[in-house]
């Protein structure tokens, strides 16, 4: 078997979040073979330290890995700039990297499924990222795993060849994009991708995700992902940078491992238009909308 890739875990604020997420790590069938790097950045504010301060007191005492290194940094980043450089360094490091963030709770299978996924799919140019993150999707009549255009960030692993493709510079990918693109990456307009791109523009997101899909959708690259989900999201309590308060996007996570991958090195068909109808209907009725609406105003 060849080595196992490093895992990259970024954590900010938020120590419950981060427990969860180092329990459901080391409960992972190859976290005893696997090296972590922690990323912990720095307080953005005053009122934030006190967090930061217990998030590393926290991952300072994590064991059952291979080896644990803590980076922490001195002066905040952000998360877009934390993780971009992250994976640099461990893409420079080891050709191959794991990427989680602190509210992902993970199957005991995550780590296998990465690292069956790396060591087949590797000299595949076409292959450019791997998801363990899949929606709530009716899954009968689709394979335990498939190719797909978009790439999910909730757990995710790629290689020194595909991540070298990433253009953190939102004009440049912009000016690449024309109608039928921009119809194509949104998943015929049933996804906001677009306006995430456009919204990066005008400085209202630091996405590292969006121009990261976008880098993939223009070289023509296509990621694989698990028809049900091996990783669920626990942030969308109103406590992260980027997280709302929905279910959405909420997951039963599969229990059994991923024993079967596409031979074949195109989009599934099925996949997509399966995933396309969940976009397209996944924020229900009227009446839906209405509730959720007035359920995020008085959380806030």
């Amino acid at each position: 078997m060849q080595k196992l890739a490093p895992i990259a875990l970024f954590v900010y604020n938020r120590p419950q979040h981060t427990k969860r997420t180092l329990k459901f790590l080391q409960q992972n069938d190859l976290a005893a073979d696997s090296r972590l790097y922690i990323f912990s950045d720095a307080a953005k504010t005053p009122a934030d330290e006190e967090k930061v301060a217990e998030v590393r007191s926290i991952i300072h005492k994590i064991d059952g890995f291979k080896t644990v290194k803590i980076i922490e940094r001195k002066e905040n980043s952000g998360l877009a700039n934390s993780v971009i450089a992250g994976v640099t360094q461990l893409i420079n490091d080891y050709g191959q990297v794991i990427v989680f963030e602190d509210d992902l709770i993970t199957s005991p299978h995550t780590l296998t499924y990465f690292n069956d996924a790396l060591n087949r799919y590797r000299e595949e140019e076409k292959v450019m990222h791997i998801g363990a993150y899949m929606y709530p999707l009716k899954t009968d009549h689709l394979p335990q795993a498939f190719f797909y255009r978009a790439a999910t960030s909730w757990g995710w692993a790629t290689w020194e060849r595909a991540w070298k493709n990433f253009e953190p510079d939102i004009d440049t990918l912009l000016n690449q994009f024309d109608k039928k693109k921009k119809s194509a990456f949104s998943i015929d307009h049933s996804m906001n991708f677009w306006k995430q791109m456009q919204e990066f523009k005008k400085g209202k997101n630091n996405s590292w995700a969006i121009r990261w899909y976008a880098s993939i959708f223009l070289k023509g690259g296509l990621t694989l992902n698990p028809a049900q989900s091996l990783v669920n999201n626990i942030g969308h309590d109103g406590t992260g940078v980027h997280s709302g308060i929905n279910d959405i996007y909420n997951v039963v996570i599969n229990p059994k491992p991923i024993s079967q991958f596409p031979d074949v090195i195109e989009e599934n068909p099925k996949a997509y238009q399966t995933i396309k109808n969940f976009l397209a209907n996944r924020k229900g009725s009227l009446l839906d909308r209405i509730k959720r609406f007035i359920i995020q105003k008085f959380s806030r």
